[in-house]
């Protein structure tokens, strides 16, 4: 297990080292932000903004925006950039972009996007979630083998231990490493659709109901919009329920991770406020699909 985590964090580095975004600095070196949106400004946007707001930070800070193609006429094989880039942010922004064309309106084309993208790792995502169903009905065993071994520390035992415990997962079907599987999709995927926001100006100048894509909450609450509150409650409850099924099997389990999990809610709702609503959007249904997926599992347990 600690091998697969190597070679995620390995995978990590390598995609942030060839290509991400680029925040626009101002001549104090202090990075830009949309006053109007409370959002920071991307330097390497990938098409042309339409807004004069957004136009004019651009023209003010130097950046060349004349050269970019305008967003409807955007393709993702131009002007290679990394791995990264090229292979993930571009042609997720692209897809985005053609949905937006479609549906006449990009926070709608973002929600699209992310289920069509789910519904796709479906098989995999619920895989996972069986896998766990699985290593409850283990977990008797598992802790009998725990205590069998709890103060046997030789190689000699701890070989034998995980013989054993490998046994017990053959009996349930259970694969140790899908979970590091699903990270492998699901991270490149989230940092994928958080760059292909930020990239793409035809998505932060749209509107979705009442929110401004490009807008944080905390800008538009200080401005007096508080419909804004309703998002970061929505990403707070979202977050909180995808993480329900994980919560319940801890405490089953008897395990110390919840403690973790309730910080990682904490920090995500905290940043919530920060990020661009279109971001918030984007959690918000990837995190619906996820609770879902969990009740589907639930109801139709493993045989």
């Amino acid at each position: 297990m600690k091998n697969y985590k190597k070679m995620l964090l390995l995978v990590i580095i390598i995609f942030a080292l060839t290509g991400c975004t680029k925040m626009l600095k101002d001549s104090d070196n202090k990075i830009v932000r949309n006053k109007i949106t409370g959002g920071t400004v991307t330097e390497n946007i990938i098409c042309k903004p339409t807004n004069k707001d957004t136009i004019k930070i651009y023209e003010e800070h130097g950046v060349d925006i004349k050269s970019l193609p305008s967003c409807a006429k955007f393709t993702p094989l131009k002007n290679y950039e990394g791995l990264w880039t090229s292979l993930f942010v571009k042609p997720l922004a692209w897809l985005i972009i053609q949905i937006g064309k479609l549906l006449k309106n990009y926070g709608l084309a973002i929600i699209v996007t992310c289920l069509l993208i789910r519904l796709i790792l479906f098989p995999f995502t619920r895989k996972t979630a069986m896998q766990s169903e699985l290593l409850k009905k283990a977990q008797p065993e598992l802790a009998k083998l725990e205590k069998k071994y709890e103060n046997k520390t030789s190689t000699e035992d701890q070989n034998k231990k995980a013989q054993e415990m490998m046994l017990i997962y053959q009996k349930y079907k259970i694969n140790p490493i899908s979970g590091c599987l699903l990270a492998f999709i699901q991270l490149p995927l989230l940092l994928a659709f958080y760059e292909a926001i930020n990239r793409t100006p035809a998505i932060f100048e749209d509107k979705l109901l009442f929110f401004e894509l490009g807008k944080t909450p905390w800008i538009g609450i200080k401005s007096g919009e508080y419909i804004y509150i309703l998002l970061v409650v929505l990403i707070f409850l979202a977050t909180l329920f995808s993480f329900r099924k994980t919560l319940k099997d801890q405490t089953a389990q008897g395990g110390n991770m919840k403690m973790t999990l309730y910080f990682m809610l904490a920090i995500i709702t905290y940043s919530s406020f920060t990020l661009a609503s279109a971001v918030g959007i984007y959690w918000i249904t990837s995190n619906v699909f996820t609770i879902i997926q969990n009740i589907m599992v639930e109801r139709k347990k493993v045989n």
